[in-house]
C-alpha cells in the first residue's frame, strides 16, 4: 500500500468486509488479487481511467490509487501533484447507496468530503469529487417492473424513507456527472440480486448480469468483476446472459471457487463465487482456475463452450467423463417439470386454499396418497395424507403408475440426495418433489432407483447443479438406461469405458448412499 494511505487511512477494511450479509464487501486481499490480473503497464500510465460502478467500501479505488501513486512516481515526481492527478483524472466511482458513497470517499480521499480539510486531494472544488451517488429512480413499465433492473414496484417504489436500490450505473444516470468520459477499466463487486416480489419473501432475481452488460456497452479495454458462479449452470432469467458469456472469447481469465466462503467467510452463497477478466483484445482460450471444496486448485486453458451441454463444466476433470457418457437419450426425458400434479408445497400448511380437496388420515375408496411437507422453513418435515381423487386435475394418468419422487431442493455441495420415495400406484406428490417415471412395473421402478443410487448417476447430476433447487434440466448430463435390468457402478464404468483415473475421480468425490 502506498505510503500516503499508510499515513492517512488506517486499514480497517479487512474488518468491515466481514460485518454484513446485506452487502458483500470486498476484502483488501481479494481486491488486490483481482487487480493483479490487469497488465502491469496500466499502473505506470497516467492517461488510463478506472471506474468502480458499484462502490461500497472504496477498496478497489483505494488500491488502484495506491498502485498508481507508486507507478507514476517517475513521471510525476511531486507526491501531491501525483495524488491530485490520480484522484481527479484517473479514479472514479459510483456508490450503490448514500452511506457506501460516504464510506468510499473516506477510504479514498481520507475525508467524507472530497474538498474537506483532511482530504488528501487539494484540487476538488466540491464535496463529491469523483465518487458520486446521483439521485436515481426506477422506471416502471405497465407491469410494475423497472425496465432497467426488473425491480418490483410494490417492493421498491416506496417513499423517501426507503432505499430504492435504483443503482445509477445500470439506470443510465451517471454519464453527465462525469462529462460523458470514456473509461478504460471497469472493475468492482456489483450487487448480486434484487427481490422480485414473487413467490416467497426470499424470491429474488440476479442483477449482477445487468452491470456486466452495461460495462460491455461502454466499450472499455478491461472489465473485471466478482459475481456468483451460479450463472454458469442456471439462475433465474440468466439463460441469455450465460449464452453470451460462454461465447465471449474476450474473457481471458476466470478464478472460480466452489465454496464462496473461501473468499467471503461470513456469507452463504450457494453455488460458489468467481471473478473474471474481460480483455477487449483477447480472442482465444481463457485461463480457468477452479478451487474445489477439498482444497484442490485446478488450472486449465480452454474455452467455456463445450458441445455436450449449454452450461459451463467448471471442473475440467468432468469433461472427459461427460464426453464418454453423453448420448442420444438423456435421463432428463423421464423427469417431470416442476409441480407434476398441480399441488403447491403449501398443501398441508394452507389447506384452506384448496377448496376442492378433502383430507383423510387413513385410506378410503376414492382417495390417493399425496406426499409433501408440513411445517415452517427450517423445521418442516415430510408427511403424507390421503386426498380425494376428484381433486386431482393434473397428472392423473401417472397416479396409478409406478414412479419415484425426488426432492426438488437440497444443498449443492451434497452428492447424496434426500431419501427417494417409491411412488407405487395410488400415489402422487406436491411440488416439493419431482416425479421420475412413469414405469409399468415395480421392477422397472426399482431398477431405476438402483441406477440413481450409483455414484456414476449422482456424479453426472452433481456436475450439472447450480443451486439449491433441482429441475428437470439438472439431469441433462445423465444418460438414460434400459430399466428392464438393474445397474451397478462397475457395469456403468465398463459400459462407458471410463479410465481408472476417471473412476477414481468419481469414487473419491461422490459419497456412498447408505
Amino acid at each position: 500500500m502506498s505510503i500516503i494511505y499508510k499515513n492517512y487511512n488506517p486499514d480497517i477494511l479487512e474488518t468491515i468486509a466481514n460485518l454484513s450479509n446485506d452487502e458483500v464487501f470486498t476484502p483488501p486481499k481479494l481486491a488486490n488479487e483481482i487487480l493483479d490480473l490487469l497488465p502491469k503497464e496500466v499502473w505506470s500510465d497516467s492517461s488510463i481511467t478506472f471506474l468502480d460502478p458499484a462502490v461500497k467500501t472504496g477498496i478497489f479505488l483505494r488500491e488502484i490509487a495506491s498502485r498508481l501513486i507508486d507507478g507514476l512516481a517517475e513521471e510525476i515526481p511531486d507526491l501531491q501533484e501525483r495524488v491530485n492527478h490520480i484522484l481527479t483524472k484517473q479514479v472514479f466511482g459510483i456508490g450503490i447507496t448514500e452511506l457506501t458513497t460516504l464510506m468510499a470517499r473516506r477510504t479514498v480521499y481520507c475525508s467524507t468530503t472530497a474538498n474537506g480539510e483532511f482530504s488528501i486531494c487539494t484540487e476538488f472544488d466540491d464535496d463529491k469529487g469523483n465518487i458520486i451517488f446521483p439521485k436515481t429512480e426506477h422506471t416502471w413499465d405497465k407491469n410494475g417492473r423497472c425496465k432497467f433492473c426488473g425491480a418490483n414496484k410494490d417492493s421498491y417504489g416506496g417513499g423517501a424513507d426507503r432505499e430504492s436500490y435504483a443503482y445509477p450505473f445500470i439506470h443510465d444516470n451517471f454519464e453527465k456527472e462525469f462529462g460523458n468520459m470514456k473509461f478504460d477499466v471497469i472493475i468492482g463487486n456489483p450487487p448480486y440480486q434484487i427481490g422480485d416480489g414473487g413467490g416467497t419473501g426470499d424470491s429474488a432475481r440476479p442483477i449482477y448480469n445487468n452491470f456486466i452488460k452495461k460495462a460491455k456497452e461502454m466499450n472499455p479495454k478491461y472489465i473485471s468483476m466478482i459475481i456468483p458462479s451460479r450463472w454458469m449452470k442456471g439462475g433465474k432469467g440468466l439463460n441469455s446472459f450465460r449464452k453470451v458469456m460462454i461465447n465471449d472469447k474476450r474473457i481471458s481469465h476466470i478464478s472460480d471457487y466452489q465454496n464462496a466462503k473461501d473468499l467471503f467467510p461470513t456469507i452463504d452463497l450457494d453455488g460458489g463465487v468467481c471473478y473474471f477478466l474481460w480483455d477487449k483484445k483477447h480472442n482465444s482460450k481463457l485461463n480457468y482456475i477452479y478451487h474445489d471444496t477439498k482444497g484442490a486448485v485446478l488450472k486449465s486453458d480452454r474455452f467455456l463452450k463445450n458441445k455436450y451441454t449449454s452450461t459451463v463444466l467448471r471442473d475440467y476433470r468432468q469433461l472427459s467423463i461427460v464426453e464418454k457418457t453423453t448420448g442420444k437419450k438423456s435421463f432428463e426425458e423421464i423427469v417431470s417439470f416442476r409441480n407434476p400434479f398441480g399441488f403447491s408445497s403449501d398443501l398441508f400448511n394452507n389447506p384452506e386454499r384448496y377448496k376442492d380437496v378433502s383430507f383423510k388420515d387413513e385410506k378410503e375408496d376414492g382417495y390417493s396418497i399425496v406426499y409433501g411437507v408440513e411445517g415452517s422453513k427450517g423445521g418442516s418435515k415430510r408427511v403424507y395424507k390421503y386426498i380425494n381423487n376428484s381433486s386431482i386435475t393434473k397428472g392423473k394418468c401417472s397416479v396409478d403408475k409406478y414412479k419415484l419422487f425426488f426432492s426438488k431442493a437440497y444443498m449443492t455441495t451434497a452428492t447424496v440426495p434426500p431419501e427417494i420415495i417409491e411412488g407405487v400406484p395410488g400415489t402422487l406428490s406436491t411440488e416439493t418433489f419431482l416425479k421420475i417415471g412413469d414405469f409399468n412395473t415395480e421392477s422397472e421402478m426399482n431398477n431405476c432407483l438402483d441406477y440413481i443410487r450409483t455414484k456414476f448417476f449422482r456424479a453426472l447430476l452433481f456436475y450439472n447443479r447450480h443451486s439449491l433447487n433441482i429441475s428437470k434440466s439438472s439431469f441433462e448430463l445423465v444418460p438414460l438406461q434400459d430399466f428392464s435390468k438393474s445397474w451397478t457402478d462397475e457395469e456403468l464404468y465398463k459400459k462407458y469405458k471410463l479410465t481408472q483415473e476417471e473412476i477414481d475421480y468419481i469414487e473419491d468425490n461422490i459419497d456412498p448412499m447408505e
